[in-house]
């Protein structure tokens, strides 16, 4: 009984350390692409 509250608390810890991870993908995705996009848009307003 003593190991149910653990396996518990264990899977809130493993899903908080997915969203870390999938918080820095996106982070690290939108740093590299950032530029990219702003340079679409400004293309964009240039055209108008």
């Amino acid at each position: 009984m003593r190991l149910i509250p653990a396996e518990k608390g264990q899977g809130l810890v493993e899903y908080a350390l997915i969203l870390v991870m999938v918080a820095l993908i996106v982070i690290v995705i939108l740093a590299l692409l950032g530029p990219a996009v702003g340079q679409v848009f400004s293309d964009i307003v240039n055209l108008i």
